[in-house]
């Protein structure tokens, strides 16, 4: 019975170890995500539609893949299209925050 409770009690701890790291990062994300839904509300929603939906006008950014970052951050730092460049108006911070709430809505997570 002992046995048993000792055993018990280590998985609990290495359960709890391993979950640990994941909580933060959940938080870290957590944070990064809203931040990134003010500063696309702010400057992002009037073209690419109010908490991602795109009117059609413009590029879903829904639709970016994970592997697409280089493609998104040259995208708003320099421009392209229509769309006029960003850099020097977003922080690299900003741009970070932004590429995290639009990973968090995408259609492929």
């Amino acid at each position: 019975m002992i046995w048993r409770t000792g055993v018990r009690i280590r998985a609990m701890v290495v359960l709890g170890a391993a979950l640990s790291p994941v909580a933060t990062v959940s938080a870290q994300d957590t944070v990064k995500i809203e931040a990134g839904e003010n500063v696309f509300a702010t400057n992002c929603a009037v073209c690419h539609g109010d908490q991602l939906v795109s009117t059609g006008q413009t590029f879903d950014l829904r639709r970016l893949k994970d592997n697409e970052r280089a493609r998104f951050e040259n995208s708003v730092r320099n421009g392209k299209n229509q769309m006029p460049p960003w850099k020097g108006k977003l922080t690299d911070e900003e741009i970070d925050q932004l590429w995290n709430y639009i990973r968090a809505n995408a259609y492929q997570k």
